[in-house]
C-alpha cells in the first residue's frame, strides 16, 4: 500500500513495535499500512461518523486484519481507554478541532507516549496550546502534497524549550533544523499575515489597530527569519 505524502511522513514519526491510535482514520489507510509493513503489532482506528467507519472497518475485513486492527466508532480519544495507545495520531484536522479533542481527554493523554498531529491550518494555536499544557515538540517536518505544505508535529510529555512566542508559533524544530521547505512554508505565512494587515487597515478600530500593530512586528519578524533562511542556503 503506497501512502499519501502527509501519512508517510506520519508513518515514519511511529517507533516500531508501538500500539497505535489513529484518530479520524477515515479508511483505515494508516493503521492498515502500520500492520501489514510489520511496524505496529496492533492499532485501533476510530473515526466519528458512520461512512467512515463502515469504509475503515470494510476495508480492514477485507485484508482479513480485523484481529490486529480494532475499528471504533465515536468522537475523538473517547472511544479508547487510558494507556491501551502509546501513540495516538490525529491527522487531517483544523488545529482547533485537534486541540478540543485533546482538552476533552486529558485522562487518555496522561498514559499517552507520543501524541503525532497533522493540522490542516491553526498549525501556530496547537504548537502554543501544547507548549502551554506539558508537551514538547520532540521534531516537525513539513511536506508538501496537492500543492500545498503542511506541518506534521511530534509531541512528548515534557517541557517545551523554546520561549520566543513567533519561534514557538512558526514550528521550533523546522527553525532549528532548517528543514527543505522552510522557506516556502515562511513565505505562505508571510503572505498570509499581509492579507490580513491589509483587511485590518480598512478598519478604524482601536481592535483593528491593536491587531495590526502585533501581526505588524510578528511580520517583521517572519520577513528577518526567511533572509536568514536565503543566507543558509547559499
Amino acid at each position: 500500500m503506497e501512502l499519501t505524502q502527509r501519512l508517510a511522513a506520519i508513518a515514519d514519526f511511529i517507533p516500531p513495535g508501538a500500539v497505535v491510535a489513529d484518530v479520524g482514520t477515515d479508511h483505515a489507510l494508516l493503521p492498515i499500512y502500520l500492520v501489514q509493513s510489520g511496524k505496529t503489532p496492533r492499532a485501533i482506528a476510530t473515526d466519528l461518523n458512520k461512512k467512515p467507519f463502515m469504509g475503515a472497518c470494510l476495508a480492514v475485513l477485507n485484508r482479513n486484519l480485523d484481529n490486529l486492527i480494532d475499528v471504533r466508532l465515536g468522537s475523538g480519544l473517547q472511544p479508547l481507554s487510558p494507556g491501551e495507545a502509546g501513540i495516538i495520531v490525529i491527522s487531517g484536522m483544523g488545529g482547533g478541532t485537534i486541540i478540543n479533542i485533546l482538552e476533552e481527554s486529558t485522562g487518555i493523554l496522561a498514559h499517552t507516549e507520543r501524541l503525532i498531529l497533522q493540522p490542516m491550518a491553526d498549525a501556530a494555536r496547537l504548537r502554543l496550546w501544547l507548549a502551554g499544557n506539558g508537551w514538547r515538540l520532540a521534531a516537525e517536518r513539513l511536506v508538501r502534497e496537492d500543492g500545498r505544505i503542511y506541518p506534521v508535529l511530534v509531541a512528548e510529555p515534557g517541557e517545551e524549550p523554546e520561549r520566543d512566542t513567533l519561534k514557538l508559533e512558526l514550528g521550533p524544530r523546522l527553525l532549528e533544523q532548517g528543514d527543505p521547505l522552510l522557506e516556502d512554508y515562511l513565505e505562505k505565512i508571510k503572505s498570509d499575515y499581509q492579507k490580513v494587515l491589509s483587511g485590518l487597515a480598512r478598519s478604524r478600530s482601536r481592535e483593528a489597530r491593536d491587531k495590526a500593530n502585533i501581526l505588524t512586528k510578528k511580520y517583521a519578524g517572519v520577513r528577518e527569519m526567511l533572509r536568514s533562511c536565503r543566507q543558509n542556503a547559499r
